[in-house]
């Protein structure tokens, strides 16, 4: 392997300042370049493509980074991109986490096109409506990865997808499944219904319970759970675009769930009845 190059000793340097701004969301929309800070997001990054082209585009890693984590400099290098030796004023100042870990990454934009994921035919979908909180969002990204979601929506009133701390909640599930941005809430809704799938909305006060859907084999088709505000949950005018408005039962003293756990309690339970006995394999074998 060649040697990288020259430790960058200065965080005034031209490339750690364009890898710095990427902290903000109007340079990285410019720039269409993100962050991916850790060992895990930079490994996933280092083997993901968009269209033929490698996603990790640079590298900065410190010293002990690079020899702790040779696989991951020897994976970037294979996958074209600059790979930067840096101190760790250099890191830190990159980095937007208070204790960084010695790797961060310059990727590229991976969101799919709406119409791709509609003609990929999913069979679940989480769609997030007027989710704000970037920590959230990334949580729910990576719940979804976890169920064996298709797809994920974020609609135009949400959070950037690539706000360092959704990049970091997602622990490398960024590059896991296509994630589609900007959508407006309608036509998220209008587009699925249109591919065949069942619209749930999942809210706290809704007239239908989970548990019921589930015992009554009405979860096995093809799927997307709408998760709205923090906060405030769903407005009403997005609640009635749903099929269903679906709780979660809650059967303790607590006062309800936050996002990322009903939203992984009801990614779950779709993907538990889509493979049951008899539950749906795709849209078309429905």
């Amino acid at each position: 392997m060649a040697p990288l190059s020259p430790e960058l000793i200065s965080p005034r340097s031209a490339r750690v300042s364009a890898a710095r701004r990427l902290g903000k969301r109007n340079f990285r929309g410019k720039d269409r370049l993100f962050l991916a800070e850790g060992p895990q997001a930079v490994r996933e990054a280092a083997g993901h493509r968009v269209d033929a082209a490698p996603t990790l585009v640079e590298l900065f890693a410190t010293v002990e980074a690079a020899e702790r984590y040779a696989d991951i400099i020897g994976a970037a290098r294979d996958a074209g991109a600059r790979v930067h030796l840096a101190s760790e004023e250099v890191i830190a100042d990159i980095s937007t986490t208070v204790t960084p870990q010695g790797l961060v990454g310059v990727c590229r934009f991976l969101d799919t096109p709406f119409e791709d994921i509609l003609a990929a035919r999913p069979r679940l979908v989480a769609v997030l409506a007027h989710v704000r909180d970037p920590g959230n969002a990334g949580t729910v990204l990576r719940c979804a990865d976890a169920a064996g979601a298709e797809a994920v929506i974020l609609t135009d009133a949400s959070v950037d997808l690539y706000n360092p701390k959704a990049v970091r909640a997602s622990v490398g599930s960024h590059f896991h499944l296509p994630v589609a941005v900007g959508v407006p809430v309608e036509r998220a809704v209008a587009g699925l219904k249109a591919a065949g799938v069942r619209i749930l909305a999942a809210d706290g006060a809704g007239d239908r319970d989970l548990d019921e859907e589930l015992d009554k084999g009405a979860m096995g088709g093809p799927s997307a759970w709408v998760f709205g505000n923090e906060a405030w949950g769903l407005p009403e005018e997005t609640r009635a675009l749903a099929d269903a408005v679906v709780r979660v039962p809650i059967h303790g003293k607590a006062e309800s769930l936050n996002l990322a756990t009903a939203a992984a309690v009801c990614l779950y339970a779709s993907a538990r009845a889509q493979r049951a006995s008899g539950g749906c394999r795709s849209v078309t074998e429905s």
